[in-house]
């Protein structure tokens, strides 16, 4: 790893049994909390980005934290994606499942214009859902998924691979776990 990459990693904390027992979530608190180690996963991923994006794509909440500061050092515009009930007018709804569960997101009918380059920026890739059911919204909007940025790759989960299994791509982690 780079010294960046470990600076990144150092300020991650593992809580066990969190939300449930036998789920090890990936605290980022610490992270966000030292401005060092924020502007370094921010720097790490715009660094790995793709160049030429439109619109950048943050998935609700903790990917907004990194979206919209990478989206902003790009030159690109901000788009969120969010759960049921917290975007006013016509949305597009994609469920999934995730580790421990199911979830559905949510995005503006109008807010990207068809073929426009899109990248995903999301805080973790776990098992793939959350950032597959994005890359199906940016699909019914007529966005060209150009790739996905994550601050932190959970390997042991498969999401990469369930991702390139449905052409979803490439996949860009600060770190990977």
């Amino acid at each position: 790893m780079s010294l960046r990459t470990n600076l990144i990693a150092g300020f991650i904390r593992d809580v066990p049994d969190f939300p449930e027992p036998g789920v090890t979530f990936k605290d980022i608190t610490p992270l966000l909390a030292n401005a060092n180690g924020y502007a370094a996963a921010i720097s790490e991923l715009v660094d790995t980005a793709p160049r030429g994006v439109d619109v950048v794509v943050g998935v609700e909440a903790r990917g907004f934290m990194f979206a919209g500061p990478v989206a902003l050092s790009l030159g690109a515009g901000f788009v969120p994606v969010r759960k049921p009930g917290k975007l006013p007018g016509d949305v597009y709804s994609q469920s999934f499942v995730l580790e421990y569960g199911s979830a559905t997101l949510t995005v503006h009918q109008d807010a990207i214009q068809p073929g426009s380059k899109v990248l995903i920026v999301d805080d973790i890739l776990a098992t793939g859902g959350t950032v597959g059911a994005t890359g199906a919204l940016i699909e019914k909007l007529g966005g060209e998924l150009v790739g996905v940025s994550v601050l932190m790759e959970l390997s042991a989960l498969g999401g990469r691979e369930k991702l390139d299994g449905a052409g979803i791509g490439p996949v860009n982690a600060a770190i990977t776990v």
